[in-house]
């Protein structure tokens, strides 16, 4: 398997990449990565979460709800 490493602009390595025939057996050897893969969302999941966001805004603008900080936020995505 060969590795190429991902760097930043400071060239600090960030990560790595592999090709999808090693990224493929790997997940034949070892079955939870299959986990990891992206899933697409629905139209109706996407609006949905849509919804949700808007209301959970209104709670907030009306103090019904705290504001989480934005790292955590970004923690789920």
């Amino acid at each position: 398997m060969r590795l190429q490493v991902i760097q930043d602009g400071r060239g600090k390595d960030t990560g790595v990449f592999i090709s999808i025939k090693d990224w493929n057996a790997l997940k034949k050897k070892h079955k939870d990565l299959a986990t990891l893969e992206y899933e697409k969302p629905t139209k109706e999941q996407l609006i949905m979460e849509l919804k949700q966001a808007v209301i959970e805004l209104k709670l907030i603008e009306n103090g019904k709800l705290k504001a989480r900080p934005i790292e955590e936020l970004f923690d789920e995505v």
